[in-house]
């Protein structure tokens, strides 16, 4: 006999997967702006009982896990979905640069995971393959003469991830508004030695296909 879901347990559900998405939701921008906030902290955020947190998550970081991973799935598919073969390094960096600021809060609460710990090993290895991929682009833009080389290409990748946090920083704090990443990007390549104008332009191209 096939069975059917009374409409009270269907309703409980319906509470429990929109709890958890608050709670991922609410997570996700507080660990973000403080990663070392309290269960306490996130579970009144996101208005829910402690115990309502702990029905959906064991501990701390059970919620950081699933946080990580779901942050680290959609940086991964931006990168895939922004990758252009054969492109050459300052349309890679462009693109990368556009499909971090598209991921925006994710890749805001990676980054800022990553710089602490306990769970900062995992965040990092989620971060190393679209950090190589920077870094190799980096080096071929500065071998071509097309970024500046001033620095190792490992050292400025790392300093333009930083820019890139800031930025959007400012644009989630409301201080200053770029929603399509843009005005980012430009600044991104500009930082990493390209002409403003150049810079501009290729943002453009990369935006308007």
């Amino acid at each position: 006999m096939q069975r059917t879901d009374v409409p009270g347990r269907t309703l409980q559900r319906s509470n429990a997967r929109s709890n958890h998405r608050r709670i991922l939701a609410t997570a996700r921008r507080t660990l973000r702006d403080d990663p070392d906030a309290s269960l306490d902290s996130i579970a009144l955020a996101a208005g829910v009982t402690r115990r309502t947190l702990y029905g959906h998550f064991p501990g701390r970081q059970a919620l950081i896990d699933e946080l990580t991973h779901e942050a680290g799935q959609a940086l991964q598919q931006a990168f895939a979905t922004a990758r252009t073969p054969g492109a050459d390094p300052l349309e890679a960096m462009a693109r990368m640069a556009l499909a971090a600021w598209a991921v925006g809060d994710r890749f805001r609460m990676l980054i800022s995971l990553g710089r602490r710990r306990p769970g900062g090993d995992a965040v990092h290895a989620i971060l190393a393959p679209a950090r190589a991929e920077a870094i190799a682009t980096i080096r071929r833009g500065q071998q071509g003469g097309v970024f500046a080389a001033h620095v190792p290409a490992p050292v400025l990748a790392h300093a333009l991830e930083a820019l890139m946090l800031a930025l959007a920083e400012e644009n989630g704090a409301g201080t200053w508004a770029d929603p399509s990443g843009e005005a980012a990007a430009t600044a991104f390549l500009v930082a990493a030695g390209v002409a403003p104008q150049a810079a501009a332009r290729q943002v453009r191209d990369v935006m308007n296909e």
